[in-house]
């Protein structure tokens, strides 16, 4: 217990530096070497690439399947709203201020000090893959997405996001799509059949009344929302095209491909041209009795499906999410995370990883 407690102080130490250190998405140089610092310090080789850094641990066996703990560095701009510094580390009252200290820093720190507590262990059923990404805020092409080709076959991964510790074991993907309605320019005071902007009603009204068939047993049915418009430049000149923006939270019935492609069945023409952002953030789960659910479920954690993004939109395999913090204070004024979430999780993974990761 003596080394878990050392570790949780280490951690907590180091969440501060991190919060003090800026890592805007793309920019996490900085941060990326504290941590770096955290693996000298603890003696542990590990490999960089761009500002993401991952290490596996001392004994690792090429037999063996691969778990990898992983967790974000980088942050979104501040909130307009703070009142503290967002790049001061302010404890008080239990709470530890700062920009990332909930999203996802928290999380990161206690996933290191975990990978670091099992770091030398010989006993271990599955190698452990400790990556500390970048780029996660923005979907960035140089954040754990450019580290998976370079890691071996990945059999199951912990993702560290704020989820008060509970068990997320699936997560809507996303998909955006950018729709051109096409019609015709002409002067307002004159007749147009063909007005781009009404053109465009139909396509809004189908993406407000479709449904899809398959509703997932842990995410619920799929949600399609349209959310920006964008027409004309004057009064009296109707446009010859509209723009709209649709953002589609994917349920784990369904792959992006398919989603795009009954949209596509359904509302492609000469008058529409839909184009995917990217079909490659989908959405993700590990099933019910994989034993680090089992695992979690026996240390009195609840099983739940979220509507929020993560890396674990990049990964392959079955992943989990679960971290310290509460997603609800992502991305909010004065962020912060309560010091005892953290004091909390880190023995909490460590139990449920003896469960699974130890052989008996």
């Amino acid at each position: 217990m003596e080394i878990i407690q050392k570790l949780t102080l280490e951690s907590i130490d180091l969440l501060k530096k991190l919060i003090e250190t800026p890592s805007f998405s793309g920019e996490e140089s900085h941060t990326a070497l504290i941590i770096e610092s955290w693996f000298t310090h603890h003696n542990i080789p590990f490999k960089r690439e761009n500002n993401n850094i991952w290490a596996y641990n001392q004994f690792f066996d090429e037999s063996k399947p691969n778990l990898l703990l992983n967790s974000h560095q980088d942050t979104v701009f501040p909130n307009k709203g703070y009142t503290h510094n967002p790049f001061e580390a302010i404890e008080k009252d239990g709470k530890i201020y700062g920009l990332g200290s909930n999203d996802a820093g928290g999380c990161l720190v206690s996933l290191l000090a975990v990978f670091t507590y099992f770091y030398s262990r010989k006993d271990l059923k599955y190698n452990l893959i400790m990556v500390a990404s970048a780029e996660e805020e923005n979907s960035g092409k140089n954040g754990l997405n450019s580290v998976v080709s370079h890691l071996p076959h990945l059999d199951c991964a912990i993702i560290g996001e704020p989820t008060l510790m509970q068990l997320a074991i699936a997560e809507k993907g996303l998909l955006v799509l950018d729709i051109l309605v096409k019609g015709t320019a002409s002067h307002a005071a004159h007749n147009n059949t063909d007005n781009p902007i009404y053109n465009s009603l139909q396509v809004i009204n189908w993406f407000k009344n479709f449904s899809f068939e398959k509703i997932s047993d842990v995410l619920g049915p799929m949600k399609m929302t349209v959310s920006q418009i964008e027409a004309g430049k004057q009064h009296n000149l109707v446009p010859n095209e509209c723009r709209i923006v649709v953002d589609i939270r994917v349920n784990d019935c369904y792959t992006n491909e398919e989603v795009y492609s009954i949209i596509q069945d359904n509302l492609s023409s000469d008058k529409i041209i839909i184009t995917p952002r990217s079909l490659r953030q989908k959405s993700s789960s590990i099933p019910i009795d994989h034993p680090l659910v089992l695992a979690g479920i026996e240390l009195g954690r609840e099983t739940y499906g979220s509507p929020t993004l993560s890396d674990q939109s990049v990964l392959y395999c079955q992943s989990l999410k679960m971290g310290p913090g509460n997603s609800l204070r992502s991305h909010t004024a004065d962020e912060y995370i309560y010091r005892n979430e953290i004091e909390e999780a880190i023995p909490l993974y460590i139990q449920i990883l003896n469960k699974t990761v130890i052989q008996s």
